[in-house]
């Protein structure tokens, strides 16, 4: 009974980590093209200063 336990704990501690992980690999990448958009050539910011 306790082979089931460790294992039922080690299943579920995978699945935090893989969400943890597609979380974090998911803002790296939104911030990638965050800043991939910002600096593209001829690109204005629409709230300029006059």
């Amino acid at each position: 009974m306790m082979i089931f336990m460790l294992a039922a704990a080690m299943t579920l501690a995978m699945l935090v980590a893989t969400a943890f992980s597609l979380h974090h690999e998911a803002h790296r990448i939104r911030t990638k093209v965050q800043t991939a958009r910002v600096q593209l050539p001829g690109w204005r910011n629409s709230r300029t200063q006059r």
